[in-house]
């Protein structure tokens, strides 16, 4: 029994079947179209990204290329609606995607879905111009932007931030640091959170979103930090020192950041997580595969009565598969 349980773990489902009760009519089944980017996602992790993935990851290089040929395909820019350029797809059809593409490697996952969170606040809040502006731009060209809100003492506590925006006349004069910021080496430009009301305003009033060209005098990146893994993505902190910023540049109402800010996680979270169950399926994959060609004792490890290697397998399976269930 415990084998055939081993040998159904090489029979990867992303889309259960699944029904809640007899000739209800509710399935978890994809839709022909999202089964077609899913598909899409799927040979482009395994074409292009998986042979390039190991050598990448070793070296930190930043995949461009990849990131050219992804936009090309429409496997980037997700959320970008279809009046600035982009395909409008929602939730779901990124968490499809997220999933093949961090199959193939996480950190490359990370360099092309990043722009997605930067993006986020701009069509939640964004004027029609400025969704034109900056939304077109990144269906227009394969470019990576950033989503500036972490700071070196404040990440997910966010009434913690200390950059601060004050006005002057029709513009603001930006001031502060930010740090592990995503893309920020290759960002053209950033959603930057910052404080505009004093030390008293409440922490849902204290902020205001502002969008950040990367080519303002003062916007300072620093150096790539080598993380523990996902090395091809790139992170770094970015010195704002006396930029300004045109009026036109506030997105949202003043102090309306903080709400803005976090709303863009409902759009973007999801996907975060889909990419995790990427993962594992992917360690369960080459866990399996390496486990039935080692052999000890005279046993391939996955069938050998006394090795706890087993269970580890069927364990990952079990999680990988409930995971499908809770997004599908």
């Amino acid at each position: 029994m415990l084998c055939s349980t081993v040998r159904q773990a090489t029979k990867r489902s992303l889309v259960p079947n699944v029904q809640v009760r007899k000739h209800t009519g509710l399935s978890f089944e994809l839709t022909s179209e999202q089964k077609q980017f899913q598909e899409l996602a799927r040979s482009f992790a395994r074409e292009k990204i998986m042979p390039v993935a190991a050598q990448l990851d070793r070296d930190g290089q930043w995949p461009q290329e990849l990131i050219n040929e992804a936009h090309s395909l429409g496997l980037m820019n997700l959320h970008v609606p279809e009046d600035c350029g982009g395909i409008g797809l929602g939730v779901l059809e990124n968490c499809v995607i997220a999933e093949e593409l961090a199959y193939g490697c996480s950190g490359v996952m990370t360099a092309m879905l990043a722009n997605d969170l930067a993006q986020a606040p701009v069509f939640l809040a964004g004027t029609p111009e400025q969704k034109k502006k900056y939304l077109g731009r990144c269906a227009e060209e394969p470019i990576s932007v950033s989503y500036a809100v972490t700071e070196p003492g404040a990440g997910s506590d966010v009434s913690g931030l200390k950059t601060k925006a004050e006005k002057q006349g029709d513009k603001w004069i930006l001031n502060g640091q930010k740090m592990w910021i995503s893309n920020a080496g290759y960002a053209n430009w950033f959603f930057v959170l910052a404080r505009t009301g004093d030390a008293n305003t409440p922490t849902g009033k204290a902020f205001t979103g502002f969008i950040v060209e990367r080519e303002w005098a003062g916007v300072q990146v620093g150096r790539k930090e080598w993380n523990m893994g996902q090395r091809c993505a790139d992170t770094r902190g970015v010195v704002f020192d006396n930029v300004v910023i045109p009026d036109e540049n506030r997105l949202g109402p003043v102090g309306a950041g903080f709400k803005i800010a976090m709303g863009a996680f409902d759009h973007t979270r999801p996907p975060v997580a889909s990419g995790a169950i990427g993962v594992a399926q992917r360690a369960h994959d080459e866990a399996l595969a390496y486990a039935m060609q080692r052999k000890t004792m005279g046993k391939v490890c996955p069938f050998h009565p006394f090795l706890i290697f087993r269970f580890f397998l069927i364990f990952l399976l079990l999680t990988t598969s409930s995971s499908h269930i809770g997004y599908h």
